[in-house]
């Protein structure tokens, strides 16, 4: 990875701190915890997409908001899982085309990310499963809350990206 400047910084620092305010501030935080989740802010994960810095910024989102959960092993498996799997979801899908789909308001390699990190939240059900929750159940629950988010996030992003230059 090239050496970040002070504007890479401050953009993975913005788009962190959206992460952390689109999950931990009521009434989002009733949605964003738990075996039924729905993080918005997961519609972030796209920008790494455009840009390998928000793989950070994502992951540092994550990590932040995670701290007002389940604490450190929430840190460490949310914050881990989101690292791993937008780092090897971004790696793998550059390869798939990236031919616009649904009349234009998606592209091909967002929708197979969406679905590939959808069942990435298995490790999401474990870390829930060791503080009771059934595993199975909160698998599907948080994957599917998963797959809502960042198809919706896809549309979003691919919309703003026309708006804003997020490669730089």
């Amino acid at each position: 990875m090239k050496e970040l400047s002070i504007r890479d910084l401050a953009q993975i620092a913005i788009v962190a701190a959206i992460y952390v305010v689109l999950t931990v501030t009521p009434p989002l935080n009733a949605i964003s915890y738990g075996p039924y989740q729905f993080r918005i802010s997961e519609m972030l994960n796209f920008l790494a997409f455009y840009n390998r810095k928000y793989i950070l910024a994502v992951t540092l989102g994550c990590v932040i908001a995670n701290f007002f959960a389940y604490g450190w092993i929430d840190v460490l498996v949310g914050g881990g899982s989101t690292l791993l799997f937008v780092s090897l979801g971004v790696w793998l899908f550059d390869k798939f085309n990236h031919q616009e789909i649904l009349g234009g308001l998606m592209i091909k390699s967002h929708l197979y990310f969406a679905f590939f990190f959808s069942a990435s939240m298995i490790t999401v059900a474990a870390e829930l499963a060791y503080f009771g929750s059934p595993f199975l159940l909160t698998w599907f629950t948080t994957a599917v809350g998963e797959l809502a988010s960042l198809l919706v996030g896809a549309i979003l992003i691919k919309r703003l990206a026309g708006l804003i230059d997020f490669t730089l």
